[in-house]
């Protein structure tokens, strides 16, 4: 998503500047033409020579922004050049420039001189992001539509303060960047949108369980693709790495474990969606019986005694209002189409997205994956092999139309 593509990145003064250079080498080595500049007292914690190794071309300072020898003003060159424009660390200087029109370094001129998507990293003590003056700025920044936010974090900062102020982490600022560079529009602000993840667990006892080989990869990619784009999300999600749940920090989240709890979680935020996405992968069946004790290895049943689960999805087929738009996952081997038509007919679907699973790079734990989507109206639009960011963008496209 990002290759071939210009990105700026304006580096300032804090020392949240250090995980910008993981920012600027990924970029570079997944091919995108990258520009950093860097503010005076950006240069105090990491060097312009860092940033040049890291992203292949000369790093701009303030030194490059006032050289006479220089033929057009290098504010102008970057600011015409750049497809989306990245600030991080945003510090409570340079926020408070911006929210008010100021200009007087190269970073913030090349701002004005721009027309593209800005990102916004803010990174700073605690006591000094909850001032009321820097509060007002971000709240005024944020009012300009070419502003995008990615709020600070909580946790032990550089001052040994705990509390909010830690700027966002490098994937979670990639993701947000290839976001914008697909769709650089809030187009989906205003809708509030509920999705499922993960895999459900039937468990027989306290360390034995029914369950599938789901990551919730797919489902946390359409939560960072829908909120990067405005929405308000809701994820209701069965047990997901840590480490995939931290890419949606601004994503109420709703944790359970088994269909059952998914189907109260589902039930209990339904009416208030507008779309509902059930990209998880539930359960159909479970064990009969529950122990609530380990049961030794001689004790298990040679024969499992199952039941059925409830069906989610189906359920809330038939609560569906008008105004709503319900669309499933179709997680299949061999033909795709023919079971997921049956699907969705079946179960009061709007739309289903048919992925292959016995295909390379694809489906569950994959970070590739593709699909054909196809609506109750007879639409279908196939995707093709790609991130799982980019096949929500295109699931999200597809509802939206």
């Amino acid at each position: 998503m990002v290759k071939h593509r210009r990105i700026l990145v304006g580096i300032g003064g804090g020392i949240a500047a250090y995980k910008v250079c993981e920012v600027v080498s990924t970029l570079a080595k997944t091919g995108a033409e990258v520009r950093v500049l860097l503010t005076h007292s950006a240069q105090q914690f990491v060097s312009p020579l860092t940033f040049a190794t890291l992203s292949r071309h000369p790093a701009d300072t303030d030194d490059t922004f006032w050289n006479p020898q220089q033929g057009r003003p290098r504010h102008i060159e970057l600011g015409e050049w750049a497809e989306v424009f990245l600030i991080a660390p945003l510090t409570a200087n340079t926020l408070g420039k911006l929210a008010h029109g100021l200009a007087d370094n190269l970073l913030t001129n090349t701002v004005l001189a721009s027309t593209c998507p800005v990102l916004l990293a803010p990174a700073m003590n605690t006591d000094m992001w909850e001032q009321v003056a820097v509060q007002r700025n971000w709240q005024q920044l944020l009012t300009d539509s070419r502003y995008h936010s990615l709020n600070p974090g909580a946790g032990i900062l550089a001052c040994d303060r705990i509390g909010k102020g830690r700027m966002a982490e490098p994937p979670e600022i990639i993701a947000h960047l290839q976001s914008l560079l697909y769709q650089p529009q809030r187009d989906l602000q205003g809708k509030t949108i509920l999705l499922s993840a993960g895999g459900t667990r039937e468990y027989l006892d306290p360390v034995r369980f029914i369950g599938n080989p789901s990551t919730g990869k797919m489902g946390i990619a359409l939560a960072q693709a829908a909120q990067h784009r405005g929405a308000t999300v809701t994820l209701v999600h069965a047990p997901i790495e840590d480490h995939l749940l931290a890419l949606i920090p601004e994503v109420r989240r709703v944790p359970v474990t088994s269909a059952a709890e998914m189907q109260r979680a589902m039930l209990s935020h339904f009416p208030l969606a507008d779309w509902t996405i059930m990209a998880a992968a539930v359960a159909d069946v479970s064990p009969a019986t529950y122990s609530s004790e380990k049961l030794p290895k001689r004790s298990l049943p040679t024969q499992l005694p199952l039941a059925s689960v409830p069906d989610i999805v189906a359920d809330l087929g038939q609560r569906k209002q008008p105004h709503q738009r319900l669309i499933g996952f179709a997680a299949q081997t061999g033909d795709i189409v023919a079971p997921a038509l049956e699907k969705m007919q079946r179960k009061g679907l709007d739309a289903i997205v048919a992925n292959p699973v016995d295909l390379p790079n694809s489906g569950f734990g994959s970070e590739q994956n593709q699909a054909i989507v196809l609506d109750k109206q007879g639409k279908k639009v196939a995707i093709a092999p790609c991130s799982k960011l980019l096949m929500a963008h295109q699931i999200l496209d597809f509802v939206k139309s």
